[in-house]
C-alpha cells in the first residue's frame, strides 16, 4: 500500500480547493494539450471527448473531488474502482502514469502561475503519485485475475465477427469470438469491451461498448448505435461485418449485476442505455433466479427501440412485467400484451415516484440528463445507494454521478 500522505500536504491540497473550483477546467484543458502531443499516450484516449470538452470536464470534477476529500478519501472508492477498470480496459501501464504527472503539474503550474508555489507544487506532486500507486497496484490485481482466469488474456485480442444483426435502422449487434478458438473468459453481466480500432484516414481509436450478451456464452454481443457524427459508430456499422476482426481487451466495469441478491430488481433505461441492462436480464432468466424483474424503457419511437420482441416474450413468460415510454408515438390503438403497459411520453420523474419499491434494487443506464432525474427521484424517494446502480456512458461530467 501507498505510505499515507502526511498532514501538512492533506492540508496544502485542501487549500487549493477555490483555486480548483475556478480554474480546474483550465488546468484540465492544459493538461490535455501537453499530454496528447505525445503519440503513444494521445492513441489511448477518445478524440471526441476532447473536442466536445467531456474528457477535461470529468478529469476536473474528478481532481476537485480529490481535493475536497483528501482527509476521507474512502468516500472515493468507487469513483477510483471506476478509473481502475476503465484503465484496465484501455490497457493503461504504469509506464504511462509519468506522462500524466508532468502533464498535470505543468498544467497547474501554467494556469496558476505565480499562485502556484514550490510549496503547492511539491504537495501536489505527492498526492498525485500517491493515487497513481492506487490506481496502479488496483489495477495490477484486476490485471492479473483476467490473465489468470480461464479464457482470460493480457493486452489486446483479436476477435472475428461471427454475426451481425440490425435490431433497429439505428443499432445494430455484433457477436464476436475468439480469432484463436480459444475459451472465453466469463464477463459479469454489466461490463463493457474495449477496442483498439485502427480507421482509416485516423489512425488508432479506443472504444468501450458494453456487452450485450449474458456470461457463460459462447461469444460475446455488442449492440451499437449509429450516431451520425460518431466516428467508430460510424465506421462500425458501414464496414464491420461477418468474418471481420476486431481488437478487444478483457472485459471490464464496476457496473454489474449483484447474483447473490434476492430481492426484486427494477431496469430502468433509456436508448441504447439498455445494452447492459440486456446482458443481466438474460443472466437472471439463464440461472431462473427467483427476482421479481421489471424492466422499465424509454425510446423515441417503437422502430427505434431494441429487444422488444425478446422482453415482450419474458413478459408473456410471466419472467418480468415491462414499461415501454414511446416520446414521439401515440399508444392508443395499440393492442395490450400480457405484463407489458405502454405509454407515451418520455420516462418522467413524476411516474417514477409514484412506481418506486423501496424494497428493489435499481439497475439505471442512459443519458446523463435523464440518469439525474432518475437517481434523484429514487434518492428523494429514501432509497440507500446501496439499491441505485448506474453506468456512465462517456466521462461523468455531474459532480453527483462522479461519487
Amino acid at each position: 500500500m501507498p505510505t499515507p500522505l502526511d498532514e501538512k500536504t492533506r492540508s496544502i491540497i485542501l487549500a487549493t480547493v477555490p483555486a480548483l473550483k475556478a480554474h480546474g477546467l483550465a488546468i484540465t484543458e492544459e493538461m490535455y494539450k501537453r499530454l496528447l502531443v505525445r503519440p503513444e499516450i494521445r492513441d489511448l484516449f477518445n478524440e471526441s471527448h476532447q473536442r466536445d470538452l467531456e474528457q477535461p470536464r470529468a478529469l476536473a470534477l474528478a481532481v476537485l473531488a480529490y481535493a475536497q476529500n483528501i482527509n476521507d478519501l474512502g468516500r472515493l472508492g468507487g469513483m477510483v474502482e471506476r478509473i481502475a477498470e476503465k484503465h484496465v480496459g484501455l490497457n493503461i501501464l504504469p509506464e504511462h502514469y509519468p506522462f500524466v504527472a508532468d502533464a498535470l503539474l505543468g498544467a497547474i503550474a501554467h494556469v496558476l502561475g505565480d499562485a502556484a508555489t514550490p510549496e503547492i507544487m511539491d504537495a501536489w506532486g505527492k498526492a498525485y503519485w500517491f493515487l497513481a500507486d492506487v490506481l496502479i497496484g488496483r489495477e495490477k490485481q484486476i490485471y492479473d485475475e483476467h490473465e489468470q482466469a480461464p479464457g482470460g488474456w493480457k493486452g489486446w485480442r483479436a476477435f472475428k465477427v461471427r454475426a451481425r444483426r440490425q435490431e433497429t435502422p439505428e443499432i445494430a449487434s455484433f457477436d464476436l469470438v475468439p480469432a484463436d478458438g480459444g475459451a472465453l473468459f466469463r464477463h459479469k453481466a454489466g461490463q463493457y469491451l474495449s477496442f483498439r480500432l485502427d480507421i482509416p484516414g485516423h489512425g488508432s481509436q479506443r472504444r468501450n461498448y458494453s456487452i450485450s450478451s449474458a456470461p457463460g456464452a459462447d461469444h460475446y454481443r455488442i449492440t451499437v448505435r449509429h450516431h451520425e457524427l460518431g466516428l467508430v459508430s460510424s465506421w462500425l456499422h458501414e464496414n464491420v461485418h461477418e468474418g471481420d476482426t476486431l481488437l478487444a481487451a478483457n472485459p471490464a466495469g464496476d457496473f454489474f449485476l449483484e447474483e447473490t441478491a434476492s430481492s426484486p430488481v427494477v431496469f430502468l433505461t433509456a436508448g441504447v442505455g439498455l445494452t447492459p441492462i440486456v446482458s443481466m436480464l438474460e443472466d437472471l432468466c439463464g440461472t431462473k433466479a427467483a427476482r421479481a424483474i421489471r424492466y422499465v424503457h424509454g425510446a423515441d419511437t417503437r422502430e427505434l427501440a431494441a429487444f422488444v420482441p425478446e422482453i415482450t416474450a419474458l413478459a408473456a413468460d410471466n419472467v418480468l412485467s415491462a414499461d415501454f415510454f414511446y416520446a414521439r408515438d401515440s399508444v392508443q390503438d395499440e393492442a395490450s400484451q400480457k405484463g407489458v403497459t405502454r405509454h407515451a411520453g418520455r420516462i418522467s420523474t413524476e411516474w417514477l415516484r409514484g412506481a418506486v419499491d423501496p424494497t428493489a434494487t435499481y439497475y439505471i443506464c442512459g443519458p446523463e440528463g435523464f440518469m439525474q432525474d432518475m437517481i434523484g427521484t429514487l434518492r428523494d424517494a429514501g432509497l440507500p445507494a446501496a439499491q441505485i446502480r448506474y453506468e456512465i456512458f462517456g466521462s461523468a461530467t455531474n459532480p453527483e454521478l462522479v461519487l
